[in-house]
């Protein structure tokens, strides 16, 4: 039976995980064994990054949209709730960029949310 070597197929493993290892401190960036556990690392936390990341910029433009509101002298829930009775579909994302840069067209729809809350 024929004697196999692993060359490229090591060699190209390596060079790809050292590659990701670029800019860590230390022997992470340089050492095969300890670059492939940063490296590991590395990737189990940017996939965990991309979900908070999400739930961090939800908080952030609710934030916004609450102090928009109250400018306009509503809550945020009683805003989305008036919105949501008009049937008005802007998500958070555009409400949050209305209440910073257009805070006039923000203060029309704070007066769609005002004139549709629903009385208890």
């Amino acid at each position: 039976m024929p004697r196999v070597k692993g060359g490229n197929k090591r060699l190209n493993r390596r060079k790809k995980i050292l590659k990701l290892a670029k800019g860590f401190y230390g022997g992470r960036k340089n050492l095969f064994r300890t670059a492939l556990e940063a490296v590991d690392r590395s990737m189990q936390m940017a996939y965990v990054g991309r979900k908070l990341r999400k739930r961090d910029f939800r908080s952030l433009w609710i934030t916004r949209i609450n102090a928009g509101a109250r400018e306009n002298g509503l809550s945020y829930s009683r805003m989305i709730q008036g919105l949501k009775n008009a049937q008005v579909g802007v998500n958070r994302k555009m409400m949050a960029e209305l209440a910073v840069n257009h805070p006039g067209d923000f203060a029309q729809l704070a007066e769609i949310a005002r004139n549709n809350q629903s009385s208890r």
